[in-house]
């Protein structure tokens, strides 16, 4: 019984005891201050990135939204764990907690994973410099090693390619050593025709740029009217005449299909023209021919 009372008389000594009070309120209001300055710091940040971000993406020429939002959520959620991280800290230090031993540990695990996990350590690494460099971004066309394709995810980790056969290529970015981007500036489509040796160079000359009138109108990739250069090569039974034109990014091969599918109709529409004449010509000579054998 006396043992009872002793141990009724500490709990009520304890809980009489005003200090004890005193320093859990101040340590109360000074957790409660940690916290509401921890909300406000990562407020702040959070407002200052998003006017960065705002201000880089009115002063660029060519503008990625995409890449400017991703970008800002990295910043943003690294800011997040680092003032948190710091907020608990202090906060285990309040409550009288040696946060000495634990950052060693927090160390030790750390540098533990960080050697077993070194490739998805690289993958995020080059993940996070092809968005700040802006190598390429979602809706791009490129290549990279042996795929080809739509940049369709960029990932911390993975990029996803779907290539024009509908095939999905997800690729780790630490392997991203070297990278082909088809849709950063215009392109420039190049087209050899070949043309019949009993055709002058003058009149093929002629034929193809009537086949190139108001070609810019029909596709509207094409930046401007196509160039006839002139013979690339020939040989005593044709030669070939290069044409090139400027076009928008990545639609080379839709321009070289315009350009060659118009010369071929102006061609085919020349050819049909010179055998109706050559089938009038011999009607003429063969009423002519019978007139005189009747007469």
């Amino acid at each position: 019984m006396s043992n009872a009372i002793r141990w009724t008389d500490k709990v009520w000594d304890k809980i009489s005891d005003a200090d004890m009070w005193l320093n859990i309120m101040f340590s109360s209001i000074r957790i409660l201050i940690i916290f509401i300055i921890t909300r406000i710091v990562i407020k702040v940040v959070y407002r200052i990135i998003d006017r960065s971000m705002a201000r880089k993406q009115e002063g660029k020429i060519r503008v990625n939204p995409r890449r400017f939002v991703t970008i800002g959520e990295l910043l943003k959620n690294a800011t997040s764990i680092t003032c948190n991280f710091i907020m608990i800290l202090l906060l285990l230090s309040e409550i009288d907690i040696q946060v000495g031993p634990l950052l060693a540990s927090a160390g030790v695990l750390g540098l533990a994973i960080g050697f077993g996990a070194q490739g998805l350590v690289k993958d995020v690494i080059t993940g996070f410099f092809i968005i700040l460099e802006d190598q390429f971004a979602v809706g791009d066309v490129i290549q990279t090693g042996s795929y080809k394709g739509t940049v369709e995810v960029i990932g911390l980790r993975t990029t996803k390619l779907v290539s024009w056969q509908g095939e999905v290529h997800i690729i780790p970015n630490g392997t991203i050593a070297s990278v082909t981007n088809y849709s950063m500036s215009n392109s420039l489509a190049v087209v050899d025709i070949p043309m019949k040796a009993d055709l002058t160079l003058d009149e093929s000359v002629h034929l193809v740029k009537q086949s190139l009138a108001g070609i810019e109108e029909r596709n509207l990739n094409i930046v401007k009217v196509p160039d006839v250069l002139g013979i690339q090569s020939m040989s005593t039974s044709e030669y070939v005449i290069r044409i090139v034109s400027e076009c928008m990014p990545n639609s080379r091969a839709s321009v070289e299909r315009q350009i060659q599918g118009d010369v071929k109709k102006i061609l085919e529409y020349h050819e049909r023209s010179k055998q109706a004449a050559l089938e009038q010509a011999a009607a003429l000579d063969n009423d002519e021919g019978d007139g005189a054998g009747g007469a």
